[in-house]
């Protein structure tokens, strides 16, 4: 084994940021340092030449300073008998570069800490701090570092003694492997194994529990209900149905897949020819995927990976959508409690505790989104969409009894686009191929299914932490790029296969255990398998860690023998790994031999498995709440509009949205950020369909769970009327064109809550979205959202309310028709409001209610037929170009949506409140009842009264004020009386939050010049200025002869190439397809091509430094270092790189 020291692993500023969270638990700790150490196991020892190149390999990063270098020292390695992403990648790297006598290169970090005392205890709270226990682990003696190349030897499976011990051995199991079984299903376990006479695995309990989890199989949703001792005819899921029935115009798949497919329309691909891989438009029926995911038990436990693969998860639903499909822009939300802030206390931050096991807030919101984004980054998909909310309250007269989010909701969705031909799966025969693409098994996550379905504080810690997956991005986009090679043979006319794939799944929650018997079931069948084909980087693992761990980027399909060689082309060129376990089979079992121990961990019978488990029976008994109505007296309206602004759930969302590529795809229309000075305060995402056409599609979402605390039926028709009214900034033609996914979180531990949910559901579905032509063709749910624990023997809970997230997707007919909250006139236009609310102005559960603490009575509520008549009249208003700006009322009401409108338009308003009190000016600045406000021309008032009233609007909309030049807020509440506020001390207290989370976060001296940037008042803002004359022609280069062909060339993990080929098609090049594999075997040489682009993304995962590993790999394969140097030498060609 080799040992060389690598570079600084930590920015001075990360190293001191380090520090300071090592001192709050040992404030003797003086100093740190840290650098990675690499290790290298060769076969035998290395030439000068060789020895030279892994020098070079390895040299790589910023030059920082270590830091310390002489303390005590602490190596971080990967835990004992794994293989990190990170040596999987290097090593393929070092391959590439002729180094054939290493079998793998690792990676460690090494820190050095130096401690003014000599407190042991202290010093291992601190190493603790160091790395992640899931998937590493420190060592402090160094002499025998040989160990980390040592493999375990496989462990067998175990039984469960149900014979000999009963019921018994079976709930010890339960609790042992935390399998989250409950009596009904225990009960059915017990006797089908006596049936068949023997005892059960470890892994077929284990499988069990996670097909049958109410994470994969939605009990409750599927459940019976009797409500007062009346049996109801309709189930949760029978009601969401119900829409779909009402209303099945424009979905093609619904609650059948891992995601919903609307309708699309007539568009054009742009890909690569399977021929000569030649990109070009190739016409197609482009329909588009909808998919929304939560993944709140990960994020709770371990907030960066529990985020990272959360995303992963969701676009890996979305390409195993029918036959595969291509994730496109993706959304992210988070709810979570106070953040309470170190030094930025608010006032309306109590404290309520929390337990050990969980992320607070505050580590959620640091650690959390970076996770999310990072994932998006690497794979490559922008994310575009989100929401943010901060909320508690007391739930009773009891200390120790609130409501919050403790258990956060992590949420993530997006939209993808599928072909026709691929969006059923179909069915597959006796002898088909069952294959796992993606990478290998690991430790982690195990048990996810299960843990996720429990509350948080009833299951051990230990597997709380075990059910948190490890993401890679890199190799998702691998796997994604085989997937859409695949599904691109259908539609390639210069090939004579078609797409191999027959169904696909993605591998998540319960791993292989439950995607695999998924993937058989689809279409009534059994299977035999072998366990030990099952790519595996820890040999050490039982049978049950293989069949049960949700090891991430992983897929299950079926294809037919006759296609594994062309499916063995497309991974070879993309390495992408995969392993065939095994084939379908008709004989009723699911069968997984081990061929290590020559046994069947899994011999079940499939009716076992997917037969009928007991029906989850819920009987509950109704009562009614009353609502409390404190007076406002006290609170100041200066003082509310700060308040409102400061609120983390109003407040600017920069520090969630910077951290992402919002353009790679290069489709993407409208993002987070409006106008020249890119405020973040839009209402709608915005895709084009393609790179041909202004076709497009929109994605908004909508969600008001605090009102459920007091009226949860309200602020589930809250949810489905904020997405609308976000979504109509697109454009739209019908209200039917909406399509919803609804996510649904609850605890459903009361029959209040339960109460709550059922009549949540009937009144969304039934009462609210079939009446008014909506559909819900997906959705999930999560009903384990509360948190349990004890503090000086005293019991607490925190419970989350009842909370629907409503995500709308629709087609849009023209991208370049957006509307935004921008404001285009200085003093000119009038602002319009629209209130649907009727003038009630209800403030209970609203923004003002929660920065004072007080309840303030009812909640806003919306009539369907008023929400349809108001999505008519806007897109009457749009189509009559009557709209200036648009900007939905919601959370923070009137004043926040008047000033963020304000901030995006960087100009003054005067609002013509006319209020008699201070507490009706409260309520009518601060209620959040649904409606909008729009800008208009002041010519344009009477036709827009005209259109209002035709759609019976007009006595519910007012003029309440007009632009200015002067920047100012003006509010006139009457009697001659005014406040003012100057526009630049508003954006400061609305942009303080992102300023603190990225001082914290981030390096605090960039977040202090940023916030000072962003309120320069002479910064004139960004316009788009062309100093050319456009040309009419689809090409901007014109040639005499054939378009000169230009190589775009990528490596794993790029994930911009499609835009760039894009780009040169559209300037007169013929773009090639040209991936490094294809260099490297011989199949495409440099010889013919005019010029060459280096793709950017995240080649090799960055691991060698961007473009590091790719350009050394070039570098010291002498074979492709010719076809470089051949190419560069000629000097009329043209040379692009990018990263």
């Amino acid at each position: 084994m080799i040992t060389i020291e690598g570079p600084p692993s930590h920015s001075p500023f990360r190293l001191n940021q380090l520090l300071t969270e090592l001192q709050n638990i040992d404030s003797s700790i003086a100093s740190i340092g840290a650098r990675y150490i690499h290790f290298i196991d060769n076969t035998k020892k290395l030439s000068d030449e060789e020895n030279n190149i892994l020098l070079s390999l390895l040299a790589y990063g910023p030059d920082w300073d270590i830091g310390a270098d002489d303390g005590d020292k602490v190596l971080v390695i990967p835990r004992l008998g794994t293989t990190s992403p990170w040596s999987s990648k290097s090593t393929d790297i070092a391959h590439s570069s002729g180094l054939k006598n290493i079998q793998r290169i690792e990676r460690g970090l090494m820190f050095t800490l130096v401690s003014l005392s000599n407190d042991q205890e202290k010093m291992n709270k601190c190493i603790s701090m160091l790395y992640d226990r899931m998937t590493q682990q420190a060592l402090t003696e160094f002499d025998q570092l040989d160990v980390i190349f040592q493999t375990e030897d496989p462990r067998p499976h175990s039984s469960v003694p149900i014979l000999s011990k009963g019921q018994e051995a079976l709930d010890k199991a339960n609790i042992d492997l935390g399998l989250a079984l409950n009596d009904q299903e225990i009960h059915y376990l017990l006797e089908q194994f006596q049936r068949l006479g023997r005892d059960p695995t470890d892994a077929e309990l284990m499988m069990f529990a996670q097909a049958n989890s109410e994470h994969c199989r939605h009990k409750v949703f599927n459940a019976e209900w009797t409500i007062d001792g009346e049996k109801e005819e309709l189930s949760l899921f029978d009601m969401v149905k119900h829409t779909y029935k009402s209303n099945p115009e424009g979905v093609l798949s619904a609650y059948k897949d891992n995601a919903a497919v609307m309708n699309g329309s007539k568009a054009n691909w742009f890909m690569p020819s399977n021929k000569n891989q030649s990109y070009s438009f190739v016409e197609d029926n482009i329909h588009t995927m909808m998919k929304v995911e939560t993944h709140n038990h990960p994020t709770a436990i371990s907030p960066y990976p529990g985020a990272a693969t959360g995303s992963g998860g969701e676009i890996r639903d979305e390409a195993a959508t029918g036959r595969g499909g291509t994730p496109k822009a993706g959304l992210t939300g988070f709810s979570v409690s106070h953040l309470r802030i170190p030094d930025d206390i608010q006032p309306w931050e109590t404290t309520i505790g929390k337990p050990s096991r969980i992320a607070s807030a505050l580590d959620i919101m640091t650690e959390g989104p970076i996770g999310g984004a990072a994932f998006n980054n690497e794979f490559g998909r922008p994310n575009i969409l989100g929401y943010f909310r901060t909320f508690e309250a007391p739930k009773d007269q009891s200390q120790n009894n609130s409501w919050g989010y403790h258990k956060p909701i992590m949420i993530v969705g997006g939209m993808g686009n599928i072909s026709d031909s691929a969006v059923q799966k179909k069915d597959t025969t006796k002898g088909a191929l069952i294959i796992v693409l993606g990478g290998p098994s690991m430790l982690i996550g195990l048990g996810g299914g299960s843990a996720s379905s429990l509350n948080a504080g009833t299951s051990n810690e230990d597997l709380d932490f075990a059910s948190v997956q490890r993401d890679n991005a890199e190799l998702e986009r691998r796997a994604q790029e085989v997937i859409n090679r695949c599904f691109s043979l259908t539609l390639d006319k210069t090939h004579e296969s078609n797409n191999p794939i027959i169904l696909i799944h993605d591998v998540g929650a319960g791993g292989l255990s439950n995607a695999v018997p998924e993937i058989i079931d689809h279409s009534k069948m059994s299977a035999d398998l072998e366990l030990r084909k099952i790519l595996n980087a820890e040999p050490g693992m039982s049978p049950l860690e293989i069949w049960c761990n949700e090891a991430q980027e992983r897929y299950v399909l079926s294809i037919d023998p006759e296609n594994l060689e062309l499916f063995d082309q497309i991974c070879q060129r993309e390495r992408c790994p995969y392993s065939v376990i095994g084939e379908v089979n008709t004989h009723g079992y699911l069968k997984l031999k081990d061929s290590h121990f020559n046994d069947f961990p899994i011999d079940m019978p499939m009716e076992v498995l997917f037969g009928n488990p007991p029906k989850t029976e819920l009987s509950i008994s109704t009562e009614s709440s009353s609502i409390n109505d404190e007076a406002l007296d006290g609170i100041e309206i200066d003082d509310a509009c700060k308040r409102i602004l400061r609120f983390p759930t109003v407040a600017d969302k920069t520090f969630l949205i910077h951290i992402g590529d919002r353009t790679v795809g290069g489709l993407v229309s409208q993002d987070q950020f409006v106008g020249p000075w890119q405020v973040p305060v839009s209402d709608v995402a915005v895709t084009l369909k393609d790179h041909k056409s202004s076709l497009g599609e929109a994605m908004s979402m909508g969600e008001r769970t605090p009102v459920a605390t007091i009226n949860p039926s309200a602020s589930g028709r809250l949810a489905v009327a904020e997405a609308i009214t976000n979504i109509l900034s697109a454009s739209i033609k019908n209200i039917s064109d909406i399509k919803f996914s609804a996510n649904w979180m609850s605890s459903i531990q009361t029959d209040s809550q339960k109460q709550a949910l059922f009549e949540t559901v009937r009144s969304v579905t039934i009462d609210f979205c079939s009446k008014i032509g909506l559909t819900i063709p997906v959705g999930k749910d999560s009903l384990s959202m509360q948190t349990t624990w004890k503090e000086d023997k005293q019991e607490n809970q925190v419970t989350a309310p009842l909370s629907l997230i409503i995500s709308a997707f629709a087609q849009v007919d023209d991208v370049n028709k957006t509307i935004t909250p921008q404001l285009k006139r200085q003093n000119d236009s009038l602002l319009v409001l629209i209130d649907l609310g009727k003038g009630f102005n209800r403030l209970g559960a609203s923004c003002l209610a929660q920065v004072y603490n007080r309840s303030l009575g009812e909640s806003p509520d919306i009539d369907p037929v008023l929400l349809s008549s108001f999505f008519k009249a806007i897109t009457d208003l749009k189509a009559n170009n009557k709209i200036l700006a648009y900007h939905d009322r919601s959370d923070g009401g009137l004043f926040a949506t008047v000033t963020e409108m304000a901030f995006a338009g960087n100009t003054g308003v005067r609002v013509d409140l006319n209020t008699g009190s201070v507490d009706e000016t409260l309520a009518l600045l601060f209620s959040e009842e649904v409606g909008a406000v729009i800008e208009i021309d002041k010519k344009d008032l009477d036709s827009v009264k005209s259109i209002l009233q035709k759609h019976s609007l007009d006595g519910l909309s007012t003029v309440i004020g007009e632009t200015q030049i002067n920047k100012e807020i003006i509010l006139e509440t009457g009697h001659n009386h005014s406040i003012n506020f100057d526009l630049k001390e508003l954006r400061k207290a609305w942009s303080e939050l992102s300023f603190r989370m990225q001082s914290l976060r981030d390096n605090p001296k960039t977040a202090k010049e940023g916030f000072e940037a962003m309120l320069d008042e002479e910064d004139p803002g960004m316009t788009a200025k062309i100093n050319f004359s456009q040309t009419k022609q689809d090409q901007l280069l014109r040639f005499k002869d054939e378009r000169p062909k230009i190589a775009v060339l990528r490596e794993q993990g790029v994930n911009s190439h499609v835009e760039m080929a894009v780009a040169f098609h559209k300037a007169g090049f013929e773009a090639i397809d040209v991936h490094m594999t294809d260099l490297i075997s011989g199949q495409i040489g440099l010889d013919n091509f005019r010029g060459l682009v280096a793709c950017g993304g995240f080649s090799y995962g960055d691991v060698l430094g961007a473009g590091g590993g790719w350009a050394k790999s070039i570098l010291y394969n002498p074979k492709v270092k010719r076809h470089f140097e051949d190419f560069f030498n000629h000097s009329k060609e043209l040379h692009i790189g990018s990263v």
